[in-house]
């Protein structure tokens, strides 16, 4: 089972800055990620919190919950919490960092992701498709690759 964690602002897609993150929804977002996994012969579950904590606690719960890797989109905490990175390089699964917007042709403070050195890879700016690719990584990694 791949987990799909999504941060906060997220559960506002489809009506929030359409210009930058497109007219779909975090519901067809995870439906794409389900579809995925399913096509690869895996499952994803898919949440979403406005809350650091929340993400925090469902990192740590990964494993045990039957998750294989991780998809995470932290949204604004990319740039902020040095706990969430923590939380990443204290558990023992792959994590791919997923952005819809390309964050490197934004305001600069959204430059730096703080997560992205403890992660298996980053897929910025690809729209849903990002989301696509990061279960489709996840669901071909061999056992201890990442």
């Amino acid at each position: 089972m791949i987990l799909v964690l999504n941060g906060p602002n997220l559960n506002l897609l489809g009506s929030r800055e359409p210009d930058v993150y497109g007219s779909f929804t975090l519901e067809d977002v995870e439906r794409s990620c389900r579809q995925a996994a399913s096509e690869l012969g895996t499952s994803a579950t898919c949440r979403q919190s406005n809350h650091e904590g929340q993400l925090i606690d469902w990192l740590h719960g990964a494993r045990a919950d039957g998750a294989t890797g991780i998809v995470l989109n932290p949204g604004g905490y990319t740039h902020t919490s040095v706990a969430l990175r923590d939380a990443i390089k204290a558990i023992d699964l792959p994590v791919v960092e997923v952005h819809l917007s390309n964050t490197a042709a934004r305001e600069e403070f959204r430059h730096r992701s703080l997560v992205a050195a403890a992660c298996a890879g980053s897929i910025i700016g690809l729209g849903l498709a990002g989301y696509r690719l990061a279960v489709r990584f996840l669901a071909e990694l061999e056992p201890g690759a990442a």
